[in-house]
């Protein structure tokens, strides 16, 4: 009986100890769960203070800047300095622009404006900025053309109409400003421009440049032609693309000079220039010269007296003139 209830007694203390250990583990846990509570709740408070605090200054900064900045009438635009050395009309470039006098300088779009010209095909770059307090200041650099392509294109009733487009030095693609663009009907006069022949009109994409290797090669002969002796001595009026390494070109005098494609044009410019002062010497007149090789020149002229008279070549257009014409 007394072992019974000594056992009895050590299962009733274990029984204790585990009891006032579960109480304590319980008491942990429930101490633990109200501090992590707390420290939720601490961070929540804080979050929330601070979003207050940004949505706050947000606000704040929003209505300062439209206050003083973006509605302020101190920087309504008075004058939009709008200049370009080429030939398209202020009136023009501003509808391009779309600005307008009386709108915010500051919440005006530069990068909108500057891509809005740039995307117009005549133009080739453009500059804006703002000059506090009321002026708008753009500058355009307009595309310069130097040659002429006739595309036939259909038209109503099965008919074809030939569409001028002009290419610049790099190739690019456009067409003729329209007379509403221009201030001076001159600039519209583009029989000065050299046409360019054989050109395929797949390769003509208005707004980009030409990719054919040919094409490229006549406007690089074009460019070095006017930096060259021979600028002011002969008149190019037509090149001829269609052959695969030569570009067959035709003057006013309708004498013909076949480039190599490929080659140096500054030297073959010289020799061009160096047979027409000897033909110049004779009182001739070329009629058919391959500078693409450098010795033994096939050429063939005639007495000048047997040719009429060249026609008159129409002035350029200001802007398009050469710089040391």
């Amino acid at each position: 009986m007394f072992r019974r209830l000594a056992r009895l007694f050590k299962i009733n203390r274990r029984l204790r100890r585990e009891n006032e250990n579960v109480l304590r583990v319980k008491l942990r846990t429930d101490q633990l769960h109200a501090a992590r509570t707390r420290f939720a709740m601490q961070v929540l408070t804080v979050l929330f203070g601070a979003a207050v605090v940004l949505f706050l200054g947000w606000r704040g900064v929003d209505w300062a800047v439209r206050e003083f900045v973006t509605e302020n009438p101190a920087f309504a635009t008075k004058t939009i300095d709008l200049q370009t050395e080429g030939v398209l009309t202020v009136e023009a470039l501003r509808k391009w622009a779309v600005v307008r006098v009386g709108e915010n300088l500051m919440s005006l779009d530069l990068a909108r404006i500057k891509r809005d010209l740039e995307l117009v095909p005549l133009i080739q770059s453009a500059a804006v900025e703002r000059v506090l307090p009321d002026t708008l200041r753009i500058r355009v650099t307009e595309r310069v053309p130097v040659a002429q392509v006739a595309v036939l294109r259909p038209s109503a009733g099965g008919r074809y109409t030939t569409v001028i487009h002009l290419l610049d030095a790099t190739g690019f693609v456009m067409l003729p400003p329209d007379r509403t663009m221009v201030a001076d009907p001159t600039a519209l006069q583009i029989d000065w421009l050299p046409e360019l022949r054989g050109v395929n009109d797949v390769d003509l994409k208005l707004g980009r440049q030409v990719e054919s290797p040919q094409v490229r090669a006549a406007l690089r002969l074009l460019t070095h032609f006017e930096r060259s002796a021979m600028f002011g001595r002969a008149d190019i009026r037509r090149v001829d693309v269609s052959g695969l390494e030569v570009l067959a070109v035709t003057t006013s005098t309708g004498g013909e000079v076949a480039f190599g494609s490929n080659r140096d044009f500054d030297a073959q410019l010289r020799r061009w220039r160096a047979v027409q002062d000897i033909a110049t010497q004779r009182g001739k007149v070329l009629s058919t010269l391959d500078v693409s090789i450098s010795q033994n020149l096939p050429a063939r002229w005639v007495e000048a007296s047997s040719l009429p008279a060249p026609p008159a070549k129409p002035a350029k257009p200001a802007p398009y003139r050469r710089k040391n014409a």
